[in-house]
């Protein structure tokens, strides 16, 4: 999910119902046609907004028919503009027929103030990283696998002040150590504050469809530029890869 851009779509679909009747034939018995409810959100579907100010949402707009729809549309989903993170407001409307539609903006709250840049190209200490269902270190792992000596080429970009892409929060646990491809890597949003405490903010794995339960303790290292991550995958699996910085990212 390297970025964060959801769509409204307006719909209008025919629904035709057929019955078998005498003599082999068929007959038309019923038809009717469903008017979507039409969401059209007011702004941007993403939304970038500064810590500490007051977040005010421009809205939704709901027809039906070509009229105006508002009393159908239901909002949900809040902002909290003092902590850094994403929100989601999801805008949705049922019409007479029963049939829902929705819509979503996405919110993120950054600190338009941090300095903090950990960007750049990691390579995972692999003698310092645990798989800590089993306490053996990632040397040790890929040792017994055979698949790796060395996981490599691990990124992190800048999206918003203080807050970065990661190309692979597992350090490489999956798509290297094990051999399973980049679809493995377990992208994520992390927040950097200027005392170096990493905060998770969103996280996915493409081929698996889902996301890390939590971190807890993480953090980064500005004087050796190393990133010590703690983290819980699928509700029984952790590990806590430590990732150093090697250069920037490439041009």
């Amino acid at each position: 999910m390297k970025k964060i851009f959801l769509y409204a779509t307006a719909l209008l679909l025919s629904s035709v119902a057929f019955t078998s009747c005498n003599d082999d034939k068929d007959e038309l018995t019923d038809s009717r046609l469903t008017n979507y409810v039409v969401l059209e959100v007011q702004g941007d579907d993403f939304v970038a907004w500064p810590l500490g100010t007051e977040y005010v949402d421009e809205g939704c707009k709901a027809t039906l028919a070509g009229e105006d729809a508002s009393s159908r549309l239901i909002v949900d989903g809040e902002v909290d503009s003092n902590e850094v993170g994403f929100y989601q407001i999801t805008y949705s409307a049922v019409n007479d027929d029963g049939f829902p539609i929705s819509a979503t903006r996405t919110v993120c709250v950054y600190d338009p103030n941090s300095t903090v840049d950990i960007s750049g190209q990691y390579d995972v200490d692999m003698n310092a990283s645990i798989y800590l269902n089993n306490g053996k270190t990632y040397a040790d792992r890929a040792a017994y696998y055979g698949n790796t000596t060395q996981c490599t080429g691990i990124t992190f970009e800048q999206f918003l002040p203080g807050i970065f892409y990661c190309s692979d929060l597992f350090g490489g646990w999956y798509a290297q150590i094990r051999g399973y491809g980049a679809g493995y890597a377990m992208t994520a949003y992390v927040s950097v504050d200027d005392e170096g405490n990493v905060e998770l903010l969103d996280s996915y794995t493409p081929s698996w469809g889902d996301s890390l339960d939590y971190i807890e303790d993480s953090t980064y290292d500005f004087d050796t530029k190393t990133i010590n991550i703690t983290l819980s995958y699928a509700g029984q699996i952790f590990m806590n890869p430590v990732m150093k910085w090697v250069a920037p990212l490439e041009e």
